[in-house]
């Protein structure tokens, strides 16, 4: 049978708190580009209508030269895959050398004259 007590060989550590970490570091810059970044991403997702991404790592490295008691340099990414909007597409035929052309190769050609100019005036009988 498994047990579920905490194991007691661990020193429990306090959990970080991740979102008052983001929000302090570098003076609080890092929240502030998050945010806009975020804002962003909402508003081209509202724009599009498609679902975009944002992902945030954090990257924290090892003390300088293995000392237990030197700095951890720990800094902050974020990438955004924001939704773009669907490129305008127009409608093409290939003609016999396999090239696009807007006019349907298939299609005979009709020559137009202009129509005669339009006039008020009635002839009279």
């Amino acid at each position: 049978m498994t047990s579920t007590q905490p194991d007691t060989d661990l020193d429990p550590q306090p959990a970080a708190p991740v979102a008052a970490f983001l929000a302090s570091h570098l003076s609080g810059r890092t929240d502030e580009e998050l945010s806009r970044e975020f804002h962003q991403l909402l508003d081209a997702v509202r724009a599009h209508g498609k679902k975009g991404q944002m992902t945030i790592t954090i990257v924290v490295e090892p003390p300088a030269n293995g000392v237990d008691s030197a700095p951890m340099p720990i800094g902050v990414e974020s990438a955004v895959k924001a939704p773009k909007p669907t490129a305008v597409r127009s409608l093409y035929f290939l003609d016999s050398d396999g090239l696009p052309v807007r006019e349907d190769p298939r299609q005979l050609a009709m020559d137009f004259r202009p129509a005669p100019a339009v006039t008020t005036e009635f002839k009279k009988a």
